[in-house]
């Protein structure tokens, strides 16, 4: 069975937060959704990833150009084709992500064409995965941080993560806030993005220890292995360190495997290759019997996520899953702290609702 490659179209959006947000290193208004249709055989494959509109162009031209015509049923060979045109772009940032949304694209289409669920085309070892509420950005007052992640433990998620890093004697107290307001059966979390150094880390480590924060991400630049991987060796007993948001090839992922810097390795399918690259991941931590976490795009994310053998769980990012359920039919809320697949949706279970969107086309 052949199905070649009959069109790709590229769209972006920009959507506004509901507030100015923030977080250790970075703050922000705005977050850009590039959304891309690859269609063969009378079917439409879906896939988008967070980034900038410059990614939209690069999919626009050089990506379409080296598919089109091409059966979509090989997604690996159509995966080397786009990692082999944009050689000399430098695999990282923008390349990555154009080829990511591609490829997330060329599954669900190949799900369609199939009539099954992509969670079924890629092995799926579970029907149910669980998440943890995340955002908790450092622009929130204490009150709307609280508001938000006991929202979230009331809705039955019993994992949250906040933002920590812009002033590290408030990041003390408003941990201890949160951690008052969610009790003490939730597992809290916190990800300072880089905004530490070594010391201060460790240092803010064990304050955080007081308040049994199980999870911290990010302690340090992401690549200070040397510092992070410092900072999990001497972390207090029973806080992991996780990282890996932002790596874009395996080469990155196995390094920081081989630092032996990380508790828990997180890679997000919308940056790392798409599914192709996602699962890849989770091979290599299948050999370093190292867990798994995907990173932001929760709804994007689930068929994937449920074939990773390693996977813990999804981040289910506010940010994003507040976009995929503007724009897509088929975006459910979580039961009981995880997120279902719904084997009656071929593909990713998600169709855009182009009405809802368009007032947000760039």
């Amino acid at each position: 069975m052949q199905c070649p490659i009959n069109t790709i179209d590229v769209q972006a959006y920009t959507v506004p937060t509901n507030s100015p947000e923030s977080d250790g290193t970075l703050e922000w208004d705005t977050s850009t959704l590039v959304y891309v249709e690859v269609r063969a055989g009378g079917k439409t494959g879906i896939g988008y990833t967070y980034a900038d509109v410059a990614t939209a162009k690069l999919i626009e031209t050089m990506l379409r150009n080296c598919l089109l015509g091409k059966d979509a049923m090989q997604i690996g060979a159509r995966w080397n084709d786009m990692g082999n045109v944009t050689r000399n772009l430098g695999r990282d940032g923008i390349t990555s992500m154009a080829i990511s949304a591609v490829d997330v694209a060329l599954w669900d289409l190949k799900g369609k064409l199939l009539g099954v669920p992509t969670s079924t085309l890629l092995g799926a070892v579970r029907e149910r995965v669980p998440v943890y509420g995340s955002g908790g950005f450092t622009a929130y007052s204490t009150h709307e941080l609280c508001e938000q992640l006991t929202g979230w433990v009331g809705s039955g998620i019993p994992r949250v993560k906040m933002k920590v890093g812009r002033d590290a004697k408030a990041d003390i107290e408003r941990v201890a806030a949160a951690r008052q307001a969610i009790g003490e059966a939730a597992e809290l979390f916190v990800d300072a993005n880089g905004a530490y150094v070594v010391q201060q880390a460790l240092a803010q480590a064990h304050y955080f220890a007081e308040e049994h924060v199980t999870w911290f991400e990010e302690p340090v630049f992401r690549e200070d292995y040397a510092g992070t991987r410092h900072v999990r060796q001497h972390a207090p007993r029973g806080m992991e360190i996780s990282d890996g948001e932002y790596g874009y090839g395996l080469y990155e992922f196995a390094r920081m495997i081989d630092a032996e810097m990380l508790d828990v390795l997180q890679a997000d399918a919308t940056r790392c290759g798409g599914f192709s690259g996602l699962l890849a991941v989770d091979g290599l931590c299948q050999t370093a019997m190292l867990p798994l976490s995907t990173h932001c795009a929760p709804h994007l994310h689930l068929h994937a996520a449920a074939a990773c053998k390693q996977l813990r769980h999804i981040e289910y990012f506010y940010d994003h899953y507040r976009i995929e359920r503007m724009f897509f039919d088929g975006a459910m809320e979580p039961e009981n702290g995880e997120l279902s697949l719904d084997p009656s949706r071929p593909g990713i279970g998600l169709e855009l609702r182009r009405r809802d969107a368009e007032r947000y086309a760039v």
